[in-house]
């Protein structure tokens, strides 16, 4: 092993024996060891898409409110009155599950850079996050240091996290997923972009100094996890919020002057990705000294520097002439801002130490000229048979209020307030819809408007039928945005899969992506960027595929937003959409039957369509009182969160020849709760056969206690002992 590793450097790197070949074949002889360092982190996963580039181009990605697509730092949509929302969501896995308090908080740092580097000022933080069983103590480490992680970076940068999602299953006991989601505001006019143009343009290093933190973590996160993982402890950066306070304010202040020609982070693989992405995107060449980069350790050689990926640093490229006016600004926040180098003419990206040049290769031989691969796909062998698992024969439970308690006390459905209330949800004052509703919602202060924000994905239901439930993870995002009032603009995704080179893991990918993409087209939500996280894996074995979506919406009018809670006694509780005998992939399934098998819930994407234009028009005209979408849990569910949130009780009358299970623990989509005033009864009755939506009535809103009656059943419990169960479940199960 350790001569393979003397005459095979590259493999240690993670780079094969045909890349390597390759890389000889554009240089025209052999790399040194700087200019491999660069490539193994230019051509990992992480930062190429090698694997996933073909497969990502088929989701659309425009549309008259998108302002920027994918290929730049964020994505942004235009809100109107010259004002756009700038938003991203992306992974930090390998890092949490080593270090889980930086590998999220550094993850955060990363996402609201990306955001500002737009020009945008961060408003909020979302994210989603996914661990093994909470009767594991290394998931009940990991679960507490990552939310630590998040509520430090981002209470103390001052951004409110306002929304997201926990989720909880075996397959990600050594592997958690942390997807972190930033969204910004601006102005049309200080849109930035990530370019280096204009030959003879200084190249500047600003924000903190480097260290060795984090060299080659793009690297480590382009591979599966094993036992030796922890060695790689090194690989994860440590964050300094306090510093990216300072390095925001400076950005955005710098921004305005008009002097920024371009500007980028610097995350995976720090100043190599950042100076050959902007040189790519200019189409022109950087050359960069890297004895005049700020450094906070002795003796770092230019292998380390070029490869450091130590936080709170951007590469900005000023109009020539301007490198005192950036300086001043950055000294006045008190931080560096060093001119390293410049822009040339040759497409070359030179890295120089002093007189001596230690690195020379073409800008896109690391950005555009990596290796691609169109690997196989192939459904897994064992797939059929858990689709095809006999669900209707199951035996219907004794005691459905028993069932109904203990649903709520699943971790993946019970409130996840022990997560949020270590957020600071309201720094900014923005805050109209807080954590814990189908969406966040946000005021855009100077307007009328506010602008919606969720993050979702079901991952059993991708695990059992990946193209249904690619569909399903975008239907439901624009559906919890609907629940609100706002109409859905756009989404980033953060696509989170075990190991590509498994023909049965990428079919997984494509089918997921497939069904993204058709949700998409269906409800107008175009794609604006995101990440892919490949080699999500522990030892072999893969995590539930999980395609985070993470959506924006627009609301015109902040006076008309809806929520979920019941608001007037007496007042009429209605179904739009229809209840239909369903039970695959539920968490009723798994929980009472102990199976994760059936197909998900069928999505008719027309249908779907058809009920949240319904929903919108419903609001919009100030004909209902709350809404909520129904989804893990079921209709029992969705109601008894609709009580708790409006201090008040339901009584209910379920007639449906569907079996009890499916009628009140079942997943069927497309439905959503709403309450109105009886007087609008015929109004919204108009409305929902406008539009072709099934309406039917479950009862009204009454007293404090839940009571649902059907055929064979009966629920009857108060308020109270609901939400003993409903908000006790997770700080009972964080005491072990």
């Amino acid at each position: 092993m350790e001569n393979n590793r003397t005459e095979k450097p590259w493999i240690e790197l993670g780079l094969t024996d045909s890349e390597y070949e390759r890389i000889k074949e554009i240089l025209g002889r052999e790399p040194n060891q700087v200019e491999l360092g660069m490539f193994s982190v230019m051509w990992s996963e992480h930062c190429s898409y090698k694997n996933s580039r073909p497969v990502l181009k088929t989701f659309p990605t425009e549309g008259p409110q998108v302002l920027q697509g994918p290929g730049e730092n964020a994505g942004v949509v235009d809100i109107g009155d010259g004002l756009a929302i700038a938003f991203k969501v992306e992974s930090h896995n390998h890092p949490s599950a080593i270090e889980p308090y930086q590998g999220a908080a550094t993850g955060v740092g990363g996402i609201v850079r990306d955001v500002f580097t737009m020009g945008a000022r961060p408003i909020a933080l979302l994210n989603s996050l996914r661990f093994g069983s909470l009767s594991s103590p290394r998931s009940r480490y990991l679960f507490s240091g990552v939310v630590s992680g998040i509520a430090g970076y981002g209470n103390c940068i001052g951004i409110p996290t306002v929304g997201g999602e926990v989720y909880f299953h075996p397959s990600y006991e050594g592997n958690p997923i942390v997807n972190a989601m930033c969204v910004g505001l601006l102005e049309h006019k200080d849109l930035a972009k990530g370019v280096a143009s204009g030959v003879g343009n200084p190249v500047m290093v600003v924000g903190a100094k480097t260290g060795r933190d984090g060299i080659c973590g793009a690297s480590f996160a382009s591979e599966e996890l094993n036992d030796a993982s922890e060695e790689k402890r090194p690989a994860v950066q440590v964050g300094d919020p306090f510093m990216e306070k300072l390095l925001m304010e400076a950005c955005l202040e710098l921004i305005k002057t008009g002097y920024v020609v371009g500007m980028q982070d610097m995350g995976a693989a720090g100043i190599t990705s950042s100076s050959c992405e902007m040189a790519t995107k200019g189409n022109t060449g950087i050359e960069i000294d890297v004895a005049l980069v700020p450094r906070r350790e002795e003796g770092m050689t230019p292998y380390e520097i070029m490869l450091s990926e130590s936080q709170e640093r951007m590469l900005v490229v000023p109009v020539k002439g301007k490198e005192a006016e950036v300086e001043r600004i950055f000294s006045k926040w008190g931080l560096d801002a060093v001119v390293v180098g410049h822009v040339t003419a040759d497409g070359m990206l030179r890295v120089k130490e002093g007189d001596k040049v230690v690195a020379e290769v073409p800008a896109k031989a690391l950005t555009e000229m990596c290796p691609v691969y169109h690997r196989e796909a192939k459904m897994p062998e064992k797939l059929p048979e858990i689709q095809n698992c006999d669900l209707k024969s199951l035996s219907e439970p004794s005691n459905y209020q028993k069932v109904f308690l203990d649903l709520l006390s699943r971790p993946n459905i019970a409130s996840k307030e022990w997560v949020y209330e270590q957020y600071d949800h309201m720094v900014g004052v923005n805050t109209v819809v807080r954590p814990g509703a189908d969406a966040a919602v946000l005021r855009i202060k100077g307007t009328n408007k506010g602008i919606a924000l969720t993050i979702d994905c079901n991952s059993r239901y991708v695990y059992l039928d990946p193209y249904t439930g690619g569909k399903v993870a975008v239907s439901e995002a624009a559906r919890n945005l609907v629940c609100t009032g706002a109409k859905p603009l756009g989404l980033t995704n953060c696509i989170n899969f075990g190991n590509p080179e498994k023909p049965e893991i990428f079919w997984q990918f494509k089918e997921a992506v497939r069904g993204m993409s058709d949700a998409c087209r269906a409800l107008n939500t175009p794609v604006t960027g995101g990440n892919v996280s490949f080699y999500n894996e522990t030892k072999g074995e893969a995590v539930f595929p999980t395609p985070t979506v993470g959506m924006v919406g627009l609301i015109e009018d902040l006076s008309k937003v809806c929520t979920l809670g019941f608001k007037n006694q007496d007042d009429y509780i209605l179904l739009l959409g229809e209840n239909s005998d369903e039970l695959g992939g539920s968490e009723f399934l798994a929980m009472y039957h102990g199976l994760e098998a059936g197909m998900p819930p069928k999505l008719d994407l027309e249908k779907e369509k058809a009920l949240q234009n319904c929903t919108l028009e419903l609001i919009g005209r100030g004909l209902i009182n709350s809404a909520h979408d129904i989804s893990e849990g079921g209709l029992s569910v969705a109601l008894a969160e609709c009580c708790l949130a409006g201090r008040l009780g339901a009584q209910i009358k379920l007639e449906s020849p569907i079996r009890p299970s499916a009628l009140l623990f079942g997943e069927t989509q497309s439905r959503i709760i709403i309450s109105i005033s009886r007087e609008m009864l015929e109004q919204v009755r108009e409305v929902a056969q406008k539009y072709g939506v099934p309406i039917s009535k479950l009862g009204v809103v009454q007293g404090k206690s839940l009571v649902i009656n059907g055929n064979d059943f009966t629920i009857n419990l108060s308020l109270s002992e609901i939400e003993a169960r409903y908000k006790g479940a997770i700080p009972c199960l964080m005491k072990g």
